[in-house]
């Protein structure tokens, strides 16, 4: 058997239904519309959450909570991914988008714990752990904390 051989199991595939194409087809006349009214019209219709002027549930119910404008958005790395890099080398941020563990926009990043280190680096980072600056130490590297 070959690719281009390939087909779906008999019954298992279905031809869409073809409103609006004569009394014959099942799906004529108003095509599932009904007769009249906003929806029976073409290019209008009524949008989620309308209610038909009545105040919409999303409305009535109760807001609570702020969202922060000023929130900062910190990225999270673990002392464990680090032993991709080679021992004496710098991991700050342009480092770690360079190995593919950074991804996207931040406002910081922090290292944390998590996990063992075996090679000794220099660490540049927005902000550490306790525990991350512990096993770096441990391991023979340096920590450089850079407050954004």
């Amino acid at each position: 058997m070959k690719l281009h051989e390939l087909k779906p199991a008999k019954g298992a595939t279905k031809d869409r239904k073809r409103k609006g194409r004569g009394v014959g087809s099942g799906g004529g006349k108003t095509a599932g519309r009904g007769s009249k009214g906003q929806n029976a019209r073409s290019g209008v219709g009524i949008r989620p959450g309308w209610e038909g002027g009545q105040m919409p549930l999303h409305r009535r119910l109760p807001k609570r909570g702020f969202t922060n404008i000023f929130k900062k958005e910190i990225a999270v790395i673990n002392v464990r991914d680090l032993e991709t890099f080679e021992s004496g080398s710098v991991v700050d941020r342009a480092a770690l988008i360079r190995q593919g563990l950074l991804k996207g926009r931040y406002d910081g990043v922090k290292l944390l714990g998590q996990g063992d280190i075996s090679v000794a680096l220099t660490v540049k980072l927005d902000a550490i752990s306790r525990s991350a600056k512990g096993k770096i130490e441990a391991a023979g590297g340096s920590v450089e904390v850079s407050q954004w």
